[in-house]
């Protein structure tokens, strides 16, 4: 007769697969060395896109004097930033920084951007963010003084790469109170207006966060003269404005209509019913199958053995 019965042996065989699959994740994962990833032809060519986008920003009036700050993620621990009290028209080189996500200065000769808090926040908040620029091109840093966010639906090219726009509230920049103002909103907005001081875009490449600084300040310059023109200007119709949305969607870009819709379809139980069917549950299943098949092989052999 049997001492161990067929709960035993799964049980027994449910953790050693557990252990299994625990070494094989831990033999695959390598252990980042922060002064080669700064030194990798990867990075390198990251920061001759930061100062192609810096070398803009400043020829477009965008930053002046050692304003502005740009940063890209460059690994899951690692982020490169632009140095603090350097005009982003100067930038060369020799002039970046490798911080963590805690700001940490790993690599690098000149210390890192003071503002470099506000890019970790959206990096750890936002997975699909890897640029992030901070800059103050004056119509849109205008509006942000004034507290005034301009009027939406107007142009297409705004309602697509960037869409309702964001204001956040005035905080002393630098500081983590200020970094932590852009949350609410970061999720569903890759631009955000920030009260007093200027704006934030994230993208998924340091090239596009300076096109939106590009649109937006360009959108709110039109708007400005448009209202001059005409105070009660004339939307796009709604129904325009869902096929733009759709482009947007297409092209995986954020906006809280588009989060919206998507929170009305998960809230409609068929739907939900119809739709479930988690990439976590399949696993589950196929690792309860796997610990069934084991079992009875485990069993039969020790039936043997007796």
């Amino acid at each position: 007769m049997k001492n161990v019965t067929r709960d035993d042996i799964s049980t027994i065989v449910r953790r050693a697969v557990l252990e299994c699959l625990a070494a094989n994740r831990s033999s695959q994962s390598t252990v980042e060395d922060p002064l080669e990833i700064f030194s990798s032809s990867e990075v390198n060519a990251l920061k001759e896109e930061i100062i192609r986008a810096g070398k803009k920003l400043w020829e477009r009036q965008y930053v002046d004097g050692n304003g502005g700050n740009i940063s890209v993620r460059v690994s899951s621990n690692y982020v490169l930033c632009t140095p603090t009290l350097c005009s982003k028209g100067d930038l060369c080189l020799e002039d970046f920084s490798l911080v963590d996500l805690e700001n940490c200065q790993i690599c690098g000769d000149r210390p890192q951007t003071s503002e470099i808090l506000l890019h970790l926040e959206i990096y750890k908040a936002v997975p699909a963010a890897k640029a992030v620029i901070h800059c103050h091109p004056p119509y849109a840093t205008a509006h942000a003084v004034a507290g005034v966010v301009p009027q939406g639906n107007l142009i297409p090219e705004q309602e697509v790469f960037i869409g309702p726009v964001a204001l956040a509230p005035y905080e002393t920049p630098g500081t983590r109170v200020f970094a932590r103002t852009v949350l609410p909103f970061v999720k569903d907005h890759n631009t955000i207006l920030l009260a007093n001081h200027g704006i934030v875009c994230w993208a998924d490449t340091v090239t596009h966060a300076e096109w939106y600084v590009e649109v937006i300040d360009n959108y709110c310059k039109t708007v400005l003269i448009a209202s001059q023109l005409r105070p009660k200007l004339n939307e796009i119709p709604p129904e325009k404005i869902a096929d733009l949305l759709a482009i947007k969607q297409k092209l995986g870009l954020p906006d809280p209509r588009l989060r919206a819709s998507a929170e009305l379809i998960e809230t409609t139980p068929v739907e939900a019913q119809t739709n479930a069917s988690p990439a976590r549950e399949t696993t589950n299943h196929q690792m309860d199958e796997l610990i069934r098949r084991l079992t009875e092989e485990v069993d039969a052999f020790m039936d043997r053995r007796e």
